[in-house]
């Protein structure tokens, strides 16, 4: 069984590695799908894992976007 990923060791990543690592869940994602469909999916739990990790990865994107954005508007008023 996989580890589940650690939001502090996504957040050590930079936006670069995160939306590579976010390419590479999708398409793992869309392969368990396909693999699904045509019942040949052995690892059933990998399917909630991806997902999750999929979600953390988007939130953790979307956190240093508000961040970035209120630093830039907090730097521009002062």
């Amino acid at each position: 069984m996989a580890k589940a990923v650690k939001p502090a060791d996504l957040r050590a990543k930079t936006p670069d590695e995160l939306q590579a690592r976010l390419v590479e869940l999708k398409r793992e994602q869309l392969n368990l799908r396909f693999q699904q469909a045509t019942g040949q999916n052995e690892a059933q739990s990998r399917i909630r894992t991806v997902r999750r990790e999929i979600a953390r990865i988007k939130t953790i994107v979307a956190q240093n976007t508000k961040t970035a954005a209120g630093a830039t508007t907090s730097a521009a008023t002062a």
